[in-house]
């Protein structure tokens, strides 16, 4: 999951003398990117996919988020009324109930990621205080649930950041990310990354992955994951110095953290079998650099996603608080989600959000992987806006809506929206099943807040195709409880 320091809320113009050249939109673009998921790349690659599926999983990733950034950074531009949000996009798009669907997974993918990141931070915790094990025993949540309520209590108050929070939070992530790889690369093994480069069995059918397609299907929630955020690059379109820069700190900053992810997981299979790196504890770059320099190579790493995602952890929650006080005030969600009390914090919003992550901190406890589970799920549930948005664009080229006659960027933005689209189609695909149910059951409670918000805006709850969705939704939800209940389908 990026981190979202510099993305909790849209900025206002800034003025002429505060404007930003290439070289800080870039800082802001790799920051906003790069959080603490890339600290277990190692073994989240690497645990159903073989060196040479990796490096595809990267290009597809690569070219896919690629045209998913381009398409946030056209959309700015040419929709700058639609600044509330990527849901936004689905809304105008495919109409509300579409719109609150992508808003309803943005808001799930959001409170979950803080919930694996919760687990995350114990896990990293417990290579200090043992007491912590894998990040979700009794301890574990006990001390994540004391962190959520004292940050719940803190925003109530009015205390919305502090200005030294992303400097450290950036340091903290970077030095040891980057210690890391320079003694990976010197490290590094030929022979031990291309043995069985492509994850095949033995002469006596033993060991492989799977096929190539599967082994890459396997990396896709993970690279969607460290991924998330890449929409807020656009919003920086206001406070640059000159509107053609951003599309250059967008390419320059994404390429940077690809190149980044890719690193980190690459040399990791040559440091390490694939065995070995899929049984590291989170977080596994510190597993591989304890391998290489010793104890204190863990410790640093360890140190630095503690740092880094306990530090940013405030921003996370204000951010998961804003997606529902923003749905609320634009009638998305009810008025409800848009109450502020006296401190101009969003209470109503925060309470049900941080209530929500206490559940599912709790629910954490039956899990025997809880960072992995939830941020799959997390990963799942924001494809929605990923997908429509894309769409959007793609339906926007094709109408002309928005362009001038003769644009000569209308063919361009064709082919970037159909790519983003498609991506997005594949994502959902690559996710699986398991997934997809499991996201079902989040969503179909949605359909209720929705018909609240309609009725409030006094519109017509469904149209035609919308019952239809509506209805199948629940349906595969109730199908996926019953699946659950017979034991079938493994929730955690």
């Amino acid at each position: 999951m990026a981190a979202t320091t510099d993305t909790v809320a849209v900025p206002t113009a800034a003025p002429a003398d505060h404007k930003l050249t290439l070289i800080p939109l870039i800082a802001l673009v790799v920051g906003s990117m790069i959080g603490g998921g890339v600290f277990n790349l190692p073994s989240d690659m690497s645990r159903g996919a073989s060196p040479g599926a990796i490096v595809i999983g990267w290009l597809v990733t690569g070219l896919g988020m690629l045209m998913l950034a381009f398409v946030y950074q056209d959309l700015a531009v040419r929709k700058p009324a639609l600044n509330a949000g990527p849901y936004a996009y689905a809304k105008a798009g495919f109409g509300p109930f579409i719109g609150f669907n992508s808003a309803w997974g943005y808001w799930i993918s959001a409170f979950l990621g803080n919930v694996a990141y919760a687990a995350a931070i114990f896990s990293a915790l417990s290579y200090f205080l043992p007491i912590f094990g894998g990040g979700s025993n009794l301890p574990s949540i006990v001390g994540a649930s004391v962190g959520v309520w004292a940050i719940h209590f803190l925003v109530l108050k009015g205390i919305r950041q502090a200005a030294f929070i992303n400097v450290v939070t950036t340091i903290s992530k970077l030095v040891p990310i980057f210690l890391f790889l320079l003694i990976a690369i010197i490290a590094f093994h030929w022979d031990k990354f291309t043995f069985n480069f492509w994850g095949q069995p033995d002469a006596a059918g033993q060991g492989g992955l799977g096929s190539l397609l599967s082994q890459v299907k396997s990396t896709m929630l993970v690279t969607v994951w460290v991924f998330i955020g890449i929409e807020g690059a656009s919003v920086y379109s206001t406070r640059a110095a000159k509107r053609s820069d951003v599309g250059r700190a967008t390419l320059i900053g994404f390429i940077g953290c690809l190149g980044l992810y890719a690193l980190v997981s690459l040399l990791a299979t040559g440091i390490m079998s694939q065995t070995d790196l899929a049984g590291l504890k989170v977080p596994s770059m510190a597993g591989v650099f304890e391998s290489l320099v010793g104890p204190w190579g863990a410790a640093l790493i360890n140190l630095g996603l503690i740092v880094s995602v306990g530090g940013a952890y405030l921003a996370w929650t204000l951010l998961c608080a804003e997606i529902p006080y923003v749905c609320g005030r634009d009638g998305t969600f009810p008025k409800w989600f848009a109450v502020e009390n006296r401190n101009g914090s969003p209470a109503n919003s925060l309470w049900v959000t941080n209530g929500l992550i206490q559940l599912f901190l709790v629910l954490s406890y039956f899990s025997q992987s809880a960072y992995q589970f939830f941020y799959f799920i997390a990963s799942v549930a924001i494809l929605p806006p990923y997908v429509f948005s894309g769409a959007y664009a793609l339906k926007l080229a094709i109408t002309g809506e928005g362009y001038q006659a003769g644009d000569k960027a209308r063919g361009r933005q064709l082919l970037v929206g159909l790519i983003a689209t498609i991506y997005g189609v594949w994502l959902v695909y690559a996710a699986g099943l398991q997934y997809l149910l499991m996201c079902a059951i989040l969503f179909a409670p949605g359909i209720l807040v929705y018909a609240k918000a309609r009725k409030e805006q006094g519109g017509r709850i469904f149209t035609g195709v919308e019952m239809i969705i509506a209805i199948a939704l629940v349906a595969v939800a109730l199908w996926a409880g019953w699946q659950m209940w017979i034991g079938e389908l493994s929730p955690l």
